[in-house]
């Protein structure tokens, strides 16, 4: 070819170049999709360039092929090799590994900085296209066309993922949301009977329940729950527990019977894979008397007569087996005032720098030191001493509290 001849592929090649960035970034603005884009990609340097084969890898948690072309009927499956990444620079390919030197001739890195984000590896390239010299001169306009196409679907990936976290945020917000609508509103607070809670989920969402139901003027239902696991499905799960108290309720008022049903309940809907701690109390401040059982749940602290006791008596986890053997329904009879303290296990799993947890007797000595106060004095006392505790360590799991306190009136 003359110099004339050269001057004249020159411009054309310019002219090519100029008119495929254009047309990528118009594609860009225009929010093509990434097939879109690929195939715009393809059409340029397949057609336009002269390249015939050519298989690109970006990286996404691990590199695989995004593109592939040209290689028909391979003898075996091309994968990408990780002697790619000693290559910094555009060349030819040195290894001779697998497919991809077999297929292949030239090798384009596409760095950000010191990360690399994908490799070009083209072959059967039209000599007369893209002039290819000893310094393979052109080659560095595919490496930046490459770039803007990998930047531009990786921000399209960036942007659908934000948009499905700001989805993910909604739905969360709305599933806490509901999941608050889940404890009791309006807790007593009487001279009788005092009731007050605390909860602080681990997530947005968590698996931990209480409640406080009044039967009539004098007989209440209250239970403290926790569901194996944390999240959205420890709540959905919690959700059809409480509507399955709620529901009983208008039906039978026997501890044994409610925790029976619920067992089954439990195992429907988790399919032995979640299981629940279980502690469900009746309380009448008539006959005086508080009525539980326990099933696998943190033994509540009832303080009473200047001493603790630790409510362990009931039975095992719910959800585990469909029979519960030798159920036993504790009675406490009380002739004076009391405080129970009922919480979940995120209180005592709660460990400081050193890897200690909260004891049963650090609980204790906050609740008897601040036993003339009111339920919700107690609880905030606990949070407190719980925050100092861990210092800046995170929270394991969620808490729940609910205290309740009789009054002593003279009986």
């Amino acid at each position: 070819m003359n110099e004339e001849g050269k001057i004249i592929q020159q411009k054309k090649i310019q002219e090519i170049k100029l008119n495929a960035l254009l047309e990528v970034t118009k594609a860009i603005n225009n929010n093509k999709s990434t097939s879109e884009l690929l195939s715009l990609y393809q059409t340029i340097l397949e057609e336009r360039l002269g390249v015939g084969k050519l298989i690109l890898f970006i990286h996404n948690e691990e590199w695989h092929c995004l593109l592939k072309y040209g290689i028909s009927n391979p003898t075996h499956q091309i994968g990408f090799d990780s002697e790619l990444l000693t290559i910094k620079e555009i060349e030819t390919i040195t290894f001779s590994k697998g497919g991809l030197s077999e297929n292949f001739e030239i090798v384009i890195p596409v760095y950000h900085k010191t990360i690399p984000l994908a490799y070009v590896l083209l072959g059967d390239v039209n000599q007369e296209k893209l002039e290819l010299s000893a310094a393979i001169k052109h080659l560095p306009f595919v490496q930046t066309l490459t770039n803007i196409i990998v930047v531009a679907i990786e921000n399209k990936k960036l942007h659908k993922e934000n948009i499905l976290r700001a989805q993910l945020k909604k739905e969360l917000e709305l599933a806490k949301s509901m999941q608050e609508m889940l404890f009791p509103e309006n807790l007593p607070n009487t001279d009788i009977l005092q009731v007050s809670s605390k909860y602080l989920p681990h997530q947005h969402v968590g698996g931990d329940y209480y409640d406080f139901l009044k039967l009539n003027n004098h007989e209440f239902i209250f239970c403290i729950a926790d569901v194996s696991g944390k999240g959205v499905a420890a709540a959905l799960l919690m959700s059809n527990v409480q509507a399955t108290l709620h529901s009983l309720i208008n039906y039978t008022h026997n501890l044994k019977d409610i925790v029976l049903e619920i067992n089954k309940r439990v195992l429907n809907n988790a399919k032995g894979e979640k299981f629940l701690s279980f502690f469900i109390g009746k309380l009448n401040t008539k006959s005086q008397q508080l009525t539980y059982i326990n099933a696998g749940h943190n033994p509540p602290f009832l303080f009473y007569e200047n001493k603790f006791q630790e409510l362990t008596s009931g039975t095992t986890l719910l959800g585990i087996s469909e029979s519960l053997q030798n159920i036993q329904v504790e009675i406490f009879n009380y002739t004076s005032e009391f405080t129970l303290l009922c919480y979940t296990d995120g209180l005592t799993d709660t460990s400081n720098f050193s890897g200690e947890t909260i004891t049963s007797a650090q609980i204790q000595e906050i609740i008897k030191n601040n036993i003339k106060s009111k339920p919700d004095f107690i609880n905030q006392a606990l949070l407190f001493f719980v925050e100092e505790f861990k210092g800046e360590t995170e929270f394991p799991d969620d808490i729940a509290l609910l205290t309740i306190k009789i009054q002593d009136l003279g009986f």
